[in-house]
Order: C-alpha cells, then structure tokens, then sequence
C-alpha cells in the first residue's frame, strides 16, 4: 500500500490496544512511516520494540485524544515529522455497562463520550483539513453493532458510539469527491491475549481489510458500516 510519491503516513490512536498493536506491526511490515498515540509512554515504547518497528520511521506521541489540544498537537508532531498524515486509524476503545438507563449515572455517559465522541470529533478536526487540503486521506474507524441495535443496561456505551459513527458517516458525505474517505468497521469484541470470548475477533483479521481500506485502490469506498466477524 502506497500513496502516489512515497510510502504512506499512518497515524494510529489507541495504539496499545490489540488492534493497534496488529495495525501497527502490519503497517511496520510494509515500510509505512508511523505515528503512535497512546496514553502511556512506557507501552508505545514497549509496542515499538515488540513489533520491531524502524526507530527511523517511528513516531511515539502521548497524547490524551479527549483534550482539543491534545489531539492538534498531536497531529502537528505527526506533520513535522513526516511531511504529511495519509491514514487515520482511530482504535481508542473503552467500555462500560451493566446499568439500566433509569440508574444511568450521567458521569458514565460522560466518560463514554469523552472517549469515543469527543476523542473522535477532536482527531477528524485536527487531521482531515491536511488531508482535504492535499487530496488523499483515509480515515477509519472501530465501532460496534451495539450502535445500532443497542441491548439492555448498555445505553452509555451506545450512545457514545452511535455519535462516533453519525461523526465520520458525515464526514464521509462532506470529503465525497476530494480523494478522503471515511468508513467504520463493525466489531462485536477485539480478541486480546489471554481470556477473550470466543465471539472475539482477531485483531490480524481486521487490519487486512484495514490495509485494503487505506489503499488508494479503495477510493470508492466511503460512508460504509463494513461489519468483521459479526453474524
């Protein structure tokens, strides 16, 4: 996967996670220049070095993605670095649950909110101006089938995604026709090492349609809920 003139510039929140992890060592592999934005220095050094990633085309970026600031910040660094952001992989998660909506703590639903509408509403805004602005960008992100057909004692968790997707099935429809996409994949559960249900999928499962999706050859495909592992 390649732009047109050099290899790619992945940037990839959340990126201590599995899928991170996974996207991280997939992208490694085919020599993309990458940005790495977690919370924590120690474990985006750790995933560097367990995912033999090329200190010389590595950036590590601790950032809290919910602060506006932050998440500007953070994509400046990415840019001075390395010229430019091509793809955006937005792979901060968070759950709770458990609670029905009559016993919902508001500050529940705020803490959902924090992590996957404003932390997504804050990374778009600060990454895909330069993206429009050169005309190519890809923009990606995990949500779940929770989202649209939300169960019982899971409200704040819903909510917060269904406003994560109304956030890029919008974007999709304001970049049509400027070489940016934006699309979703649909994911029950991320399997992680040690304990994960057997509904879990495999993060290696998703970065190869991830991959497929940051390509240029996906230029057609944007708005789209592409649903991974889910019956």
């Amino acid at each position: 996967m390649s732009t047109p003139d050099q290899t790619p510039v992945v940037l990839i929140t959340g990126a201590t996670g599995p899928l991170g992890h996974a996207a991280a060592a997939r992208f490694g592999r085919d020599l993309a220049r990458l940005a790495l934005v977690g919370r924590d220095r120690g474990r985006l050094e750790a995933l560097a070095a367990t995912a033999g990633l090329d200190p010389d085309r590595t950036l590590l970026v601790v950032a809290d993605l919910r602060d506006g600031d932050a998440a500007r910040s953070m994509a400046a660094q990415a840019t001075a670095r390395f010229g430019r952001i091509d793809v955006l992989l937005h792979a901060v998660g968070g759950w709770v649950g458990g609670t029905a909506v009559v016993d919902l703590d508001h500050d529940e639903v705020r803490r959902m909110l924090d992590a996957h509408l404003w932390s997504t509403l804050n990374v778009v805004q600060a990454v895909v101006p330069g993206m429009t602005e050169r005309g190519f960008g890809r923009v990606l992100a995990v949500t779940s089938p929770l989202a649209a057909n939300p169960g019982p004692k899971g409200a704040s968790y819903a909510i917060a995604k269904s406003a994560e997707e109304v956030i890029l099935r919008s974007l999709a429809k304001e970049t049509a026709g400027t070489g940016v996409t934006a699309n979703l994949l649909v994911v029950r559960a991320i399997a992680a090492s040690g304990g994960s249900p057997a509904s879990a999928t495999p993060p290696e499962d998703l970065v190869e349609t991830i991959v497929h999706l940051a390509s240029p050859g996906a230029r057609s495909v944007t708005g789209q809920r592409i649903a991974i592992g889910v019956a």
